[in-house]
């Protein structure tokens, strides 16, 4: 079946308000032509998307999983139709993505070198969704740290980073030169299995206010550098893989002389030359 793109920004209007009404409203529509295509999309797709009661609805299981989904595919569609406006204008733009504490500035001087006519434009990317925005079309290259799930990406190496342990200044451990993981036993942790914070400013919130402690990559510790937090290197911690990605159908000359800019300019040498052999 072709899914229609209008019922299903309906369907996300909806599934936001969890009212038909409000979603109405939102939509510029009357409240039953909505109905009508929101049923009309059950009935398309074989399942409910909603549990309808008399003062709002909720999302079953498969209207939950159409909303994850459709998030994606709304976003790529959009990008897809800004992309087709720009040429249309002789506009040329890269957006290119960072995770938080990788420096990317070496690659956007180099890469304008070449291209002084490129618009650039920088996109900070979430850690739990750094690879999101290289498949909806939000970001044309990205700097990323591993882990991320790297189907449907080319990735390039680029170096390796270490990560230290982030504490509050009145922590009993504060006073070390520097750890092993050994000595974090039993410590409250911030990571994604225990508490997912939105940005790195709101973790290292909690944890100079004694709610817990975090394992971060040195870069992001050097960026955010503040007198109530301290930073030891962990000795026996693995190192994480720094990377330059793309989404597999990008091979448009702009992106592929990013990547190149970016391993000359970002990447240790040694894991960079491996990377182009």
């Amino acid at each position: 079946m072709d899914l229609d793109l209008r019922k299903l920004r309906y369907f996300v209007a909806v599934a936001e308000h969890q009212h038909f009404g409000r979603a109405a409203q939102q939509l510029y529509i009357a409240q039953p032509v909505l109905s009508r295509q929101i049923r009309s999309l059950e009935s398309e797709l074989g399942c409910a998307l909603f549990v309808r009661t008399t003062r709002n609805v909720q999302l079953t299981p498969a209207g939950q999983v159409l909303l994850d989904e459709a998030y994606g595919l709304l976003t790529s569609v959009d990008s897809s139709i800004r992309r087709v406006h720009e040429v249309d204008r002789g506009v040329q733009r890269l957006v290119v993505g960072f995770m938080p504490g990788l420096h990317v500035s070496a690659a956007l001087r180099e890469f304008s070198v070449l291209h002084p006519d490129v618009e650039l434009q920088l996109l900070p990317l979430k850690w739990w969704e750094q690879d999101a925005p290289l498949r909806d079309g939000r970001a044309d290259v990205g700097y990323l740290r591993r882990p991320f799930d790297d189907a449907g990406l080319r990735v390039v190496a680029v170096g390796m980073e270490s990560k230290v342990a982030c504490l509050p200044v009145t922590h009993v451990l504060a006073g070390r030169r520097r750890l092993k993981t050994a000595d974090l036993d039993g410590e409250d942790i911030l990571d994604a299995r225990t508490r997912r914070t939105s940005s790195v400013e709101e973790k290292f919130e909690l944890i100079a206010s004694g709610h817990g402690i975090a394992l971060v990559p040195r870069t992001v510790a050097e960026s955010y550098s503040r007198p109530d937090l301290v930073y030891l290197p962990v000795t026996d911690m693995a190192p994480v893989e720094t990377c330059i990605a793309v989404a597999e159908g990008r091979r448009e000359r702009l992106v592929a002389d990013f990547v190149d800019a970016a391993v000359r300019m970002l990447g240790d040498t040694h894991v960079a030359l491996a990377a182009v052999d």
